[in-house]
């Protein structure tokens, strides 16, 4: 099993994403020790955004980009090909400002690109990532499950599935800025929704 770990979180310490992600990914190995991992943190190396000259790099016939434009593009196929090579996919997803963190926002530019993750055809789009497990680790300061404030989710679940990615498992940990023992629940529960999951065939 190839396991791909995407850490989003701006904290180099102390992230409650990266926890529950890093304890997702342990008790993935956990049951299967001979799993490889492989780790995206962008907080430690950041993806550069989609804008104009990143554009043209991927408009431009490959045989046709200049250096820089070659070098722009093998940024975004190195990401491709991580997560066309895992099994496994764990998202560290803290909410910013009520949506996703802009560092997942550039990765998930990066990976998304027609004819390589997904097509279209007479019959609509397909996503070409297909039969991998995804498991995501929402982490929030209120609690917004279920409410109309919660845009990651929904987003999340759209462009994941746009990709070819079905599977997807969400786990929360909400009210973490709510005070310590909010904290050390929405922590419990969170492990909790982590070997429900992980049990869910």
């Amino acid at each position: 099993m190839n396991i791909l770990q995407v850490n989003s979180s701006a904290r180099r310490e102390g992230s409650y994403s990266t926890r529950l992600a890093n304890r997702i990914v342990q008790r993935l190995r956990d049951a299967d020790p001979e799993a490889t991992l492989t780790v995206r943190d962008f907080n430690a190396s950041p993806h550069p955004v989609l804008d104009e000259a990143a554009l043209g790099a991927l408009f431009t016939p490959a045989n046709q980009r200049t250096p820089e434009q070659v070098g722009r593009v093998a940024l975004d196929d190195a990401l491709i090909a991580e997560i066309q090579a895992a099994d496994v996919v764990v998202l560290g997803v803290p909410m910013y400002n009520f949506g996703v963190p802009a560092s997942l926002k550039n990765w998930i530019d990066a990976i998304s690109r027609a004819g390589v993750t997904f097509r279209y055809t007479q019959d609509g789009p397909e996503g070409l990532l297909k039969g991998k497990t995804v498991y995501v680790a929402l982490t929030r300061g209120g609690k917004y499950k279920n409410t109309p404030a919660d845009t990651q989710m929904p987003y999340l679940r759209t462009v994941l599935n746009f990709l070819g990615l079905a599977d997807l498992h969400f786990v929360y940990a909400e009210g973490l800025a709510m005070g310590s023992d909010a904290e050390q629940t929405a922590m419990a529960s969170a492990y909790d929704q982590i070997e429900d999951a992980l049990a869910t065939p």
